[in-house]
């Protein structure tokens, strides 16, 4: 009887041969927003991700089910969900270093964490930081996220890069254009993290310079302008584009290392498919980037 139907997988790419034991990077949803200040929603960013990359050509297997555009099926895989605490922020992030590590990092693959909420960042960080001891953070964001303290908790998305500062792991921050005076008053006196504020980028040769050799890119979706990417909780006008930054990122993955990435802070607009296209875009982008240094 001919066959009327598809079955399509729901992970990154709908890839119907996954095979976690040859895969090189593990995709991991994090569904988490409790820390969310101006708007929330980020918990729907790993399904908008996933979701609209079963639609990005580049990823559409070639009929035997074996390759994508830029990687192989096997080069990549998917793992359920995580889900976190709701104890405390500080458990969650808790949560995450242990699952990054227990589930991927253990097993010497590359982790590409989709969030969610900034947050959760530090837990890939000091989850990944067991096995590299040199490890460095580059990270695309509007924001330093270098505040002591917000809300009430030491756990905010808005701390997170104070955080991963105070674990003694240095950082380069691009795209930034939203500070306050506590948090210039701290970069005076902090050594350990480079500040480049939008527009522009700088040089991929003087931003290796100040990484390590093994380096986690953490890109927060608001570092791109509103223009292409409103769906974020908190956006900033003056962002960066697609094509500068999407060179970037493939120039610095060939003078570093890049040993795990997270794409956090998609807001899903109902209705808005764009945005949430992009960012499973990017997704893809970095995982070329990756593979196309350690193939």
């Amino acid at each position: 009887m001919k066959k009327f139907y598809e079955t399509w997988p729901f992970n990154f790419g709908a890839i119907h041969k996954q095979d976690f034991k040859r895969s090189k990077i593990v995709v991991a949803p994090v569904p988490y927003d409790a820390t969310a200040s101006f708007k929330g929603g980020m918990r729907e960013g790993p399904y908008a991700i996933i979701g609209n990359s079963r639609y990005v050509d580049e990823l559409l297997e070639d009929g035997k089910g074996e390759n994508l555009t830029g990687l192989k099926t096997t080069d990549i895989f998917t793992l359920d969900e995580i889900v976190l605490s709701r104890n405390s922020a500080k458990e969650a992030i808790d949560g995450v270093e242990q699952a990054i590590f227990e589930e991927i990092v253990k097993y010497n693959k590359i982790p590409l964490m989709l969030g969610g909420e900034h947050s959760i960042t530090l837990g890939a960080v000091k989850g990944l930081k067991k096995k590299y001891k040199d490890l460095s953070v580059l990270q695309f964001d509007a924001h330093t996220d270098l505040m002591n303290e917000y809300e009430g908790s030491k756990y905010s998305h808005a701390c997170v890069m104070r955080r991963i500062l105070e674990q003694k792991i240095p950082a380069v921050q691009i795209g930034i254009r939203n500070t306050n005076t506590e948090i210039e008053e701290y970069l005076k006196k902090n050594r350990n993290i480079s500040v480049y504020k939008a527009p522009g980028l700088p040089e991929t040769e003087e931003i290796a310079g100040k990484l390590s050799k093994n380096v986690y890119l953490t890109f927060d979706l608001d570092a791109f302008d509103p223009s292409i990417m409103p769906s974020v909780g908190t956006p900033e006008p003056g962002g960066l584009l697609w094509h500068e930054t999407i060179n970037f990122i493939n120039e610095i993955s060939q003078r570093v290392n890049i040993v795990g990435a997270d794409v956090v802070e998609l807001m899903p607009i109902p209705g808005l498919h764009a945005p949430d296209f992009l960012a499973a875009k990017l997704v893809y982008e970095i995982t070329k980037a990756i593979l196309a240094k350690t193939i």
